[in-house]
């Protein structure tokens, strides 16, 4: 399961981010100013008047990241053994005086507004302006008149209207966020589905536990040494509340002795509602019980883009937790889509990517689920049918595209299924790429390969492919299987990509692609292989608790997040950004990672497979890891 930060319904998403951009200078009476790219609102939103002046309004004015470059050396020094920067990791205070944006910037940034009475708070890096007024404060300070507005039921703000700003304030920022509070943001939990249907029977691990996983992928010998997460603390990036007590009642129940009041839940901007709640949940039990000894900071934001940026921000300035995961995204397609409708920022990436490269110089290691719609990850976000050019293209996800952050992707552990009612078997006899194709007879048996099946079933699996937003990384160059791929063509798409017809049957074709490919390595995430997890009603804690089975990346992002504090207290250091480190280990011969290569629609995400004899395929990355053989790689000193 991905849970998704925001999705797509048909054509309706509209950001709140607005992107300085170089157009012609206007002339005021003031100043020279330039105008800002207005992230936009729904398609056929009814505007219901113009919002009060007093109605409070909170912006985020992001800053520009300076000396990028040297930014980016510094984080490949901090991961090679030899270099005189070797895990010596940055201090917040230490980024903001090399990397943030210069204070005299900001002080102009934050005079301007405060001309207009609007109140600012700086974060601790220098990247991100929070600024707090009134509608009236606004529409003044940006040339703008903030509307009310509907869309299917819900009320927000927004403007049409190109914001602008001083020509000398527009230099030095990267994009604005918080003029629209617009928001579609959805969870989009995995649950499993039940597949005995008259007679259908699966077998296989359908309810996996943590035990499960510490034996399947070799954690046990760290425990064998005493580690345990001691002195390390995970940090969980999410859009919704949770009940603390399902995480201790799950633990308990799994016999897992755990550090007692481990858990601090911090509510950012006010917190978030309890949509979505359950994929938080699942972040806290499974990162937690796998270092049962470590502190937990749960970091709860709005859901909204302000929300998540500013989320990431407070829990990367803290800089407490040396190991960070998010289990919320959406598709580069969308992204692509509104960016062109300038509904979005073409910054939009960029501002978390910023965030990113931060806290990899101080020494945190970042995870993001790749997504759950295999190697067609808008398909489900506009639908089928929604007639947008590029809707059913290949597509990724964001913010796991950004080089800065590790992308988990999901794979399925063996798995069979007898269904007397239509006498089928499915059988897969290894662990394979999520990709529900396996279970494509069954389905079509059942009568869902029609448009509407396609998209709730048949094109589920684990996110990878090629990012149109970020270039091939460095440390992904030379890699074998990088930039090429092999794949299983099971589907044809219309002219313009807006809609697809399945194929009569599957063929195998080659290819090249370009950009930072995804994911960078793959556990188990398949809902029908999938983990219990313990959950009670939202807001009251222990009614209706019981055990439900999910799945999806957004359970191996949390893990992973889990066993690299369980790798840090066993080797008693902190690794830092894992990426330059994962694909160096992976060219050695002793690699703690094992692609997962056979080609064929025995193991893909929907389209990409295997290849043979290559150390990477975009369907798992390098493949799924041996935690005990990755910690003694980690521990090079």
């Amino acid at each position: 399961m991905k849970p998704f930060w925001k999705k797509v319904t048909a054509f309706s998403v509209m950001s709140t981010m607005a992107c300085f951009v170089a157009l012609p200078a206007v002339t005021s009476t003031a100043a020279t100013e330039v105008t800002v790219q207005q992230a936009g609102n729904p398609q056929g939103a009814s505007v219901m008047g113009n919002l009060p002046g007093d109605t409070p309004v909170t912006v985020d004015v992001v800053m520009k990241v300076k000396n990028k470059d040297k930014l980016a050396a510094f984080i490949q020094d901090t991961t090679t053994p030899g270099s005189r920067n070797y895990r010596k990791y940055l201090s917040v205070d230490a980024f903001r005086k090399a990397y943030g944006a210069d204070a005299e910037s900001v002080r102009q940034v934050v005079e301007y507004l405060r001309a207009f009475g609007i109140q600012t708070t700086v974060a601790p890096n220098n990247l991100i302006v929070t600024a707090n007024g009134t509608a009236a404060q606004f529409n003044k300070a940006f040339s703008v008149t903030l509307k009310k507005e509907e869309y299917k039921g819900e009320h927000f703000h927004g403007s049409k209207e190109n914001p602008k700003v001083p020509a000398h304030l527009g230099n030095n920022i990267l994009c604005i966020l918080g003029l629209s509070n617009y928001s579609s943001y959805t969870s989009h939990a995995v649950k499993q589905t039940p597949l005995l249907e008259n007679g259908a029977v699966p077998q296989g691990p359908l309810s996996l536990t943590p035990q499960d996983l510490i034996q399947h992928y070799n954690v046990q010998p760290l425990y064998d040494k005493g580690a345990a997460g001691a002195g390390q603390t995970i940090g969980i990036v999410t859009l919704a509340d949770f009940n603390q007590e399902d995480a201790y009642a799950f633990w308990k129940q799994a016999g897992i002795s755990v550090k007692p009041n481990r858990i601090t839940k911090v509510n950012v901007d006010g917190g978030s509602g309890w949509d979505g709640y359950d994929e938080t949940t699942l972040d806290v039990e499974q990162s937690g019980a796998l270092a049962p000894q470590a502190d937990i900071r749960v970091f709860v934001g709005p859901n909204s883009d302000t929300g998540f940026v500013d989320t990431f921000s407070t829990a990367i300035n803290e800089n407490k937790s040396q190991q960070i995961s998010v289990s919320w995204g959406e598709s580069e397609t969308a992204v692509n889509y509104l960016v062109q409708l300038q509904q979005e920022t073409p910054k939009y990436a960029e501002v978390f990517n910023q965030l990113f490269m931060q806290a990899a110089s101080q020494g945190i290691s970042m995870f993001a689920a790749s997504g759950d719609e295999g190697a067609y990850d808008a398909a489900r976000e506009f639908g089928l049918s929604s007639g947008i050019a590029g809707a059913t293209s290949l597509s990724v996800d964001t913010p796991a595209d950004s080089p800065y952050i590790t992308a988990a992707g999901g794979t399925t552990l063996p798995f069979s299924l007898h269904s007397d009612k239509y006498q089928i078997d499915i059988t897969n006899s290894a662990e394979r790429a999520w990709g529900w194709d396996y279970l494509y007879p069954y389905f079509d048996a059942r009568g869902l390969n029609n448009p509407d099946g396609w998209g709730s079933r048949y094109l589920a699996g684990g996110g990878g492919g090629f990012s149109q937003l970020f270039a091939t990384p460095e440390y992904q160059r030379n890699v074998p299987g990088v930039n090429q791929y092999t794949a299983v063509k099971q589907w044809t798409e219309n002219a313009d990509q807006s809609s697809l017809t399945r194929d009569t049957a599957p063929t195998i074709v080659t290819g090249k692609g370009k950009g930072r490919n995804l994911p960078d390595l793959s556990m188990n995430a398949d809902p029908y292989t999938g983990y219990k997890v313990w959950v009670s009603d939202p807001g009251a804690p222990g009614t209706n608790a019981g055990y439900a089975t999910y799945g999806g990346t957004s359970f191996v992002s949390p893990q992973l997040c889990g066993l690299s504090a369980l790798m840090n207290s066993a080797n008693g250091t902190q690794a830092g950004f894992w990426n330059t480190q994962l694909y160096r280990f992976a060219l050695q011969k002793d690699s703690p990672l094992h692609p997962l290569n056979t080609t064929g629609p025995q193991n893909d995400n929907g389209f990409y497979t295997g290849t043979p004899g290559t150390v990477y395929n975009q369907a798992t990355g390098l493949g799924t890891p041996d935690i005990a053989a990755l910690a003694r790689k980690f521990n090079r000193r």
